[in-house]
């Protein structure tokens, strides 16, 4: 039974004719989540600073923000299920909305669980987002171009993680990184961070009204003729998660999303610790290299992806970040460690959007289910920096990076499971699959 929106039962010609006008919109929406999600990498030395936190407790940011993708995934998925991928989004967008001005009352009160709810909020509507635009992305055009074409969408999601860092920096972190003074309590600590607190209220003021410019400008075309969905039933993630290709796909994604995001959230730190810069402000510009590599990876891993089989590329790509991951943590110093760790965003720049269409591969109107499976594996972005900021609280931050260092390994051996064939695709489990 197919799900009953003017988004069901579009022909092929109809899609092509759609895809057109709704591709450059539906990829403007990688970079504004792309921009949101990178600028807790510049939140993170703020609130350390402001709140006196350990590395573990620092974390704790992005914990809250990717535990959103693991209570909100398949929520996310049931719903876009029954109302389509365009009116799903318009949702997400507009909880990221309010997600952001809950930054403001953060700030007011100068409390860190504020900024822990504000986070988790504004990740569950990027959540649903994800789950819409992923597989609308790769939907909406020749089939046999889907992974060059949700890795070019990804392109775009880097560039936003370039620019958000250097939005952040110059919002949030060129007035410096405070801590309070020693012996400082009471109404005085208080003070001080409601103080350092509010220069993050301004630019999640703007990004909220950004926000709601997307939602309605998603609204107005919502009719658009885009891929048919069908409802999700629980049954069908049993079914799902019985395909290697998905199951083994989104322990690849929760791999991926942890390293990555591990990585970014200690940049400044470690950009300091090996004496690249002595400036916060410098460290958080240069988190925009890191992304910015991300972006040119994708662009170019656009291309290569066109004439060399996906699997391969996924298996090089990660073996290279694992290799420069353990360079970075164990015999670099000064620039070289600094070359080193951020060239790790060149070759992260292919690894999500090639294990998210090998992981959909075949599946047609169950793609939306296992969209919502893939994204609830980016919880792990929630539970490996948080292994890596105990790992740097016991045995330093440089010799910490070898935790994401272990995770590009499987992530490689994916790569080549797929490559050998040892793991098909889902089109013989969707040809058996009943009905919903």
């Amino acid at each position: 039974m197919h799900v009953n929106t003017p988004e069901a039962g579009n022909t092929g010609a109809a899609l092509a004719r759609g895809s057109s006008r709704l591709l450059p919109l539906v990829i403007s929406l990688f970079f504004a989540w792309g921009f949101c999600t990178v600028l807790v990498d510049v939140l993170i030395p703020k609130l350390k600073a402001t709140f006196s936190l350990s590395y573990a407790e620092a974390m704790l940011t992005q914990f809250c923000f990717f535990l959103a993708y693991f209570v909100v995934s398949i929520p996310a998925a049931l719903l876009v299920s029954r109302v389509g991928y365009l009116r799903g989004i318009v949702v997400g967008l507009l909880v990221m909305a309010g997600g952001c001005l809950m930054f403001s009352p953060a700030a007011s009160m100068g409390w860190y669980p504020a900024f822990l709810a504000a986070l988790f909020v504004l990740a569950g509507g990027i959540t649903l987002v994800q789950v819409a635009a992923n597989p609308l992305a790769a939907g909406l055009g020749d089939p046999a171009r889907a992974h060059s074409r949700l890795t070019l969408a990804q392109a775009f999601n880097s560039f936003g993680t370039m620019i958000g860092p250097l939005f952040g920096s110059a919002m949030i972190l060129a007035a410096g990184v405070a801590e309070p003074e020693p012996g400082l309590s009471g109404a005085a600590l208080e003070a001080f961070r409601v103080e350092q607190a509010s220069h993050v209220r301004l630019p999640y003021m703007i990004i909220a009204a950004v926000l709601v410019g997307l939602a309605a400008l998603c609204w107005w075309v919502r009719r658009a003729p885009v891929p048919a969905v069908r409802p999700v039933g629980h049954g069908d993630y049993r079914r799902l998660l019985g395909i290697p290709r998905v199951s083994l796909g989104a322990l690849s994604i929760f791999l991926y999303v942890g390293a990555e995001v591990a990585i970014g959230s200690a940049l400044v730190n470690y950009l300091i610790m090996v004496g690249a810069t002595t400036s916060e402000h410098a460290a958080g510009n240069l988190i925009a290299v890191y992304w910015g590599l991300a972006m040119v990876g994708r662009f170019i891993g656009s291309w290569v992806l066109r004439f060399v089989a996906p699997g391969l590329v996924l298996a090089v790509c990660a073996v290279a970040a694992a290799v420069l991951a353990v360079l970075a943590g164990t015999t670099l110093e000064g620039t070289a460690a600094a070359v080193a760790i951020l060239s790790i965003g060149l070759f992260n720049s292919v690894m999500f959007p090639t294990i998210f269409t090998l992981s959909i591969d075949g599946l047609g109107e169950d793609t939306p289910g296992a969209s919502g499976i893939l994204c609830l594996a980016i919880v792990g972005g929630a539970i490996v920096p948080l292994l890596m900021g105990v790992a740097a609280d016991r045995i330093g931050l440089a010799l910490a990076l070898l935790v994401p260092a272990v995770c590009y390994l499987w992530i490689a051996s994916y790569g080549l499971l797929v490559k050998s064939g040892a793991i098909g695709s889902g089109r013989a489990a969707v040809a058996v699959a009943p009905d919903a």
